[in-house]
């Protein structure tokens, strides 16, 4: 079409200028169906699906979804739903069609935030967590099951201390959540709920701030504690209009005394959960003397009833300790649909936070445990019981990828007892359909966010390689040779936006390491790729150190933003990464500069060597948490970068121990204190190389990062600047480990890429 308008204008050319201003503006418009590089806007303007959580009936699927205003600087969850089974003359079998997929995913709750809905079991309500009146409550919807609409809302709890985390209980006549309390206020329910409003009263009116320590872990992650713990919750559902309770249904606390329970979490599966009947809770909470130094998070059981209305000291008479044997951590306690287990996820060294998960069953009547995954040489992740108690289904990470697996739960004759991969992709938050064999989770990749996906674990494909039973180092794995299997997405929030973006997919290689082990790398090319051109590189750098990057999507560290502009993004899943079998995650330990600095050598070597775009007179590391300690250590042992992003790193590893929280990470990792190995500390910090920095260095460091508090970044700036080398320090006093508002995302993500773009850009 182009073409003939082009006749028509050169044909007119002298008589009509006009008329070819009006083509040459033709020309500057894009052509139907061409894309635009992925920038910070179309990031912002996706959709944040969170878990599915299906109906009883199994017709409907709810879920949060997370909407960004970058104008406003906020994220703000409401609740949608979507059509599930559409075959009503056959009840149980869910499915998808074209009619329900034509009919798509409704917000049905709009009018004010809503997160984490939960169905009652009647499927007639759901509950959901709301900041819309005094602060976080829990919510009650009523829901119309024939038009998938709600109809009414009340609020449930107007608790002073705030409630979140809710579960309702298979009978439907309670609702557990969560509260931060002061532990001193354990009394009877009236009086628990008028001493923590007191308190908090007392607090908030009070000019003097000042807090007092009598144990470690007074703040976690991004805040302080402020002598208050979690503590867990049960209100009744009767006889509750609008957050207003009779003395009847005041909340009442099962989790009394100076401890979180639940233990802390930054997502994931729930630590708590209720017993198929609604008349048990199990939960997992820390009891050590001083938890900073401890991961024995064991699993409680205590009964519902024996709390209502009870003492503190009749509720600890009555809480059980079911896991007291095992010293390192139990968490995520499931209860089988039939009652008879509790399934969990279990670690073996304590003190060790990235030792292998087991799924672990826990027999009610016997009081046995079983390891369900000895052999399975791979973290468990979400699982989920199929509705019949005979298996669980279960995420788990392995090379780049976090395939869905199956497990039978006890040994049948006959049949191999391993799990079995029913789903590949990154997939998490599993959750399975009421009365079939069909499960719902959630799916990313690293070209987009979650979309919820459902399988049928009947028309999986089966791995032709059994590689979970080795043992040995990574160099004995090879990548599963899987037919591949495509689940159905029910959610298809964010297909219009990125249908518009040009996006390169992961390209995988792999090379020798340290000791020879194969490790595994991963490239994203930029847009519009050009294989003639040479293409600077951006080096990124995952934290953990026991992490990994791999098919899945990030809104802080997203490698295709990163390629947008004209980057060459590659990646090592260096040892110490997870999805390549515990021993290559033990590499790490005590060998934080040894083998993974080695690993990162190596495999941009490899990079270089076979990928002649790549131009290595032009690249920069990027690195956060331990990614950031990398990059510090890179700065003080090689030049071969033209710039470092060093983002809320550990500088100097002596003082690090000192101002982190989590105590028990350092003194795993680097084998005691700095005052009884002080010898590992000082080999592996990056200060002691300071006469070596050269490269031009970029920190970053946010204000309420406990982990790696903010003195390790004034440092590292104030170190970089006394020794000359050119530096820029970009400070969040708002943000903590994660930057997390919208606005200073995007103030970073302009900072880090004009910093490289400035060094190692054309």
């Amino acid at each position: 079409m182009r073409r003939s308008v082009l006749s028509v204008i050169m044909g007119a050319r002298a008589s009509s200028p006009e008329l070819v201003c009006a083509f040459l503006l033709v020309l500057a418009l894009p052509t139907a169906g061409q894309k635009h590089p992925f920038t910070f806007e179309d990031m912002m303007a996706l959709k944040r699906v969170e878990e599915p959580v299906p109906s009883p009936d199994g017709k409907w699927v709810l879920f949060a979804a997370v909407d960004v205003d970058l104008k406003a600087n906020t994220k703000t969850p409401h609740v949608w739903v979507v059509p599930l089974d559409s075959n009503q003359d056959t009840p149980g079998v869910a499915h998808t069609s074209s009619r329900l997929a034509s009919v798509g995913e409704r917000e049905i709750i709009s009018d004010q935030d809503a997160d984490r809905p939960r169905w009652a079991p009647d499927g007639k309500r759901f509950a959901f967590v709301s900041t819309k009146e005094n602060g976080s409550q829990i919510w009650i919807a009523n829901f119309d099951g024939a038009t998938g609409t709600v109809t009414a809302k009340h609020r449930l709890t107007n608790i002073a201390t705030e409630a979140s985390g809710e579960l309702w209980s298979p009978d439907g006549r309670n609702v557990l959540f969560t509260s931060d309390v002061y532990p001193e206020c354990d009394a009877t329910p009236a009086e628990e709920a008028a001493c923590n409003a007191k308190k908090l009263d007392e607090g908030k009116n009070s000019k003097v701030k000042a807090q007092v320590f009598n144990h470690l872990l007074y703040r976690h992650w991004n805040a302080y504690k402020e002598a208050k713990r979690s503590h867990l919750f049960v209100i009744s559902t009767v006889g509750v209009s609008n957050g207003k309770v009779t003395l009847q249904n005041i909340p009442t606390d099962l989790t009394p005394g100076d401890y979180d329970a639940p233990v802390f979490s930054l997502g994931g599966q729930d630590n708590y959960g209720f017993s198929p009947d609604g008349q048990e809770i199990c939960y997992a909470s820390n009891h050590d003397p001083e938890p900073a130094i401890s991961t024995n998070n064991d699993l409680f059981t205590v009964p519902v009833n024996g709390g209502t209305d009870a003492s503190p000291v009749q509720v600890l008479a009555q809480t059980k300790n079911i896991t007291a044997d095992n010293k390192a951590a139990d968490e995520t306690p499931l209860y089988s649909p039939d009652g008879k287990y509790i399934a969990y996820r279990a670690q073996a060294r304590p003190g060790y936070e990235s030792d292998r998960f087991r799924l672990m069953l826990y027999d009610r009547k016997t009081k046995e445990k079983t390891n369900r995954t000895e052999d399975f040489d791979r973290w468990i992740g979400t699982f989920m019981w199929a509705p019949d108690s005979t298996s669980i289904f279960f995420a788990a990470e392995n090379f780049g990828y976090s395939p869905i697996f199956s497990q039978f739960v006890r040994e049948i004759p006959g049949v191999q007892d391993r799990p079995v991969e029913i789903a590949n992709g990154y997939n998490d938050d599993i959750a399975v359909v009421k009365g079939t064999k069909t499960i719902l989770f959630t799916r990313i990749t690293v070209g987009g966010p979650n979309e919820i996906n459902l399988a049928n674990p009947d028309q999986h494909h089966h791995c032709t390689d059994d590689i979970f039973t080795q043992k040995g180092s990574a160099a004995s794995y090879e990548e599963p040779k899987c037919e591949p299997y495509t689940a159905e997405s029910i959610t298809h929030f964010n297909d219009s936006i990125l249908s518009q973006v040009s996006m390169s997919p992961l390209e995988s290689f792999w090379f020798p390491g340290a000791n020879n082990d194969k490790v595994e790398g991963f490239l994203v090319k930029p847009p519009n790729f050009d294989r003639s051109k040479k293409y600077p590189v951006k080096f990124l750098i995952h934290g953990g150190p026991e992490g990994a990057w791999g098919d899945d999507w990030s809104y802080r560290w997203n490698p295709e933003l990163f390629a947008a502009n004209g980057y060459v993004v590659v990646m090592i899943n260096f040892h110490g990464s997870t999805g390549y079998g515990q021993k290559f995650i033990d590499a790490i330990n005590g060998d934080w500069g040894g083998a993974p600095f080695e690993d990162l050598t190596k495999g941009l070597d490899y990079a270089e060597q076979h990928y002649p775009f790549i131009d290595k007179d032009r690249e920069c590391a990027l690195g956060a948490s331990y990614g950031g300690y990398m990059a510090n250590w890179i700065l003080g042992h090689t030049n071969r970068f033209k710039c470092i992003v060093s983002h809320d790193s550990t500088f100097n590893t002596e003082s690090a121990w000192g101002t982190t929280e989590e105590l028990w990470f350092n003194e795993w990792e680097f084998k005691g204190t700095p005052y009884t190995n002080r010898e590992m500390y000082r080999k592996w910090s990056p200060h002691l190389f300071a006469t070596n920095f050269k490269t031009p260095t970029l920190v970053v460091h946010g204000q309420l990062d406990y982990r790696l508090d903010v003195s390790q970044g004034f440092d590292l700036f104030t170190t970089l600047q006394r020794q000359g080398v050119p530096s820029k320090m970009l400070y969040f006093p708002d943000e903590g480990h994660w930057v997390l508002k919208p606005q200073n995302s995007q103030l970073w993500y302009k900072t880090v890429n004009d910093w490289v773009d400035q060094w190692a850009g054309k």
